[in-house]
C-alpha cells in the first residue's frame, strides 16, 4: 500500500511539474532556446511570401518582441519557428502549447479570454465592406438579396449576422476557408461583398491583380481590439509581452514599423496599402490595455 501511495504522488508531482511547465513560457524558451510564433499567410497584418517566409506588421512586431525576450532570458541565442495558423485553430495551438505567441489578427473579446490570454492592443481594427467598383453597392443597406462572402472562425461572422437580424435583411452567406479564399471569391464574382478587417481588405485589394476594380464601402459595422494572443494564467511571460510592446510604443519603432507596412510599397508587388494609423490605435498606444471589443462602442 505504501509503495502504492509513493506511486501515486510520485505521479502527481510529475503532472504538477508538467502543468507548471505548460504555464510557465519563459522557462520552456530559456530552455529549449526557441520561441514558437503563430503566424498568418492571408492576413492585413501579417502574410507570407512563400518558402517560409512570414512579413508584415505584426509578424515583425513579434520578432522583436522575441528579441526582447532573448535579452530578458540572458540568451545567447534565440531561434524563431514560426508555426502558420489559420481563422478555425489558432487556439487551440496556442492552448496546446504548439504556439507561444500568435500575432496575426485575433480580435480580443471575452468569449476568447476565457481560453486564451492576450497581450495589449496593438492594432484597433474596423469592421467593413469590401465590394467590386463597379457593383453599385455603397453599404449594408444595398446587401438585401446578395452574396456575402466572410472567413470561417472570424468575429466578422457574429458581425455580419448581427447585422443581417438588426436591418431585416435576407442574403446568402459563403464562407472562405482563410482570407485568401475569401477575397478570391468576391475577386471571381461568386461573391457580391466580402465583409471582413478593414486591413485584411485593404492588403487583399492592394496585392490583387486589378487593385483599382475593388473599393471599400460603407459604414464601420464593428470596432475590434487585436492583440497577440499566448496561454492563460502566465502572468510572467504576459508581462514580458507587453513589456516589449511598450517599449516599441514609447521609442517610436512600433509607429515606424506601421508606417513601413501601411505608408510604404510592400512586397510582393511593392504596392501601397494605403492605411494611416487611426485615431483609435493612437489612443490603444497612448493608454496600453488589453480591454475587449466589449469596451469599445461603435459610433
Amino acid at each position: 500500500m505504501k509503495k502504492q501511495l509513493l506511486a501515486l504522488a510520485i505521479t502527481a508531482l510529475a503532472a504538477t511539474g508538467a502543468l507548471a511547465q505548460a504555464n510557465d513560457t519563459l522557462a520552456k524558451i530559456k530552455s529549449t532556446g526557441v520561441v514558437t510564433l503563430g503566424v498568418r499567410e492571408s492576413s492585413g497584418l501579417g502574410y507570407t511570401l512563400g518558402n517560409g517566409k512570414y512579413v508584415g506588421f505584426h509578424t515583425e512586431m513579434a520578432e522583436r518582441i522575441a528579441g526582447d525576450l532573448q535579452k530578458q532570458l540572458g540568451l545567447a541565442k534565440l531561434d524563431i519557428k514560426y508555426q502558420p495558423v489559420t481563422s478555425q485553430n489558432r487556439i487551440p495551438l496556442v492552448t496546446n502549447g504548439t504556439v507561444d505567441l500568435e500575432c496575426g489578427s485575433t480580435t480580443n473579446n471575452l468569449a476568447r479570454q476565457k481560453e486564451v490570454a492576450f497581450a495589449y492592443t496593438t492594432y484597433v481594427e474596423e469592421v467593413r465592406i469590401a465590394v467590386n467598383a463597379k457593383s453599385g453597392i455603397t453599404g449594408i443597406k444595398d446587401l438585401n438579396g446578395k452574396t456575402i462572402v466572410t472567413t470561417t472562425g472570424t468575429t466578422s461572422v457574429q458581425t455580419l449576422r448581427k447585422n443581417k437580424r438588426a436591418d431585416g435583411l435576407t442574403f446568402k452567406e459563403v464562407m472562405g476557408k482563410d482570407h485568401a479564399d475569401s477575397f478570391l471569391m468576391l475577386e471571381t464574382g461568386r461573391a457580391d461583398a466580402f465583409i471582413m478587417d478593414g486591413s485584411i481588405l485593404a492588403a487583399n485589394i492592394s496585392k490583387s491583380k486589378a487593385p483599382s476594380d475593388f473599393k471599400i464601402v460603407g459604414e464601420v459595422l464593428s470596432v475590434e481590439p487585436i492583440a497577440c494572443m499566448l496561454r492563460k494564467d502566465d502572468p510572467a511571460f504576459k508581462k514580458a509581452v507587453d513589456d516589449s510592446i511598450v517599449r516599441q510604443i514609447k521609442d517610436g519603432s512600433l509607429a515606424k514599423l506601421y508606417d513601413r507596412w501601411f505608408m510604404e510599397p510592400i512586397p510582393p508587388a511593392n504596392v501601397k496599402v494605403g492605411l494611416p494609423l487611426s485615431a483609435a490605435t493612437k489612443e490603444a498606444w497612448e493608454h496600453p490595455n488589453d480591454k475587449p471589443m466589449e469596451s469599445y462602442e461603435v459610433k
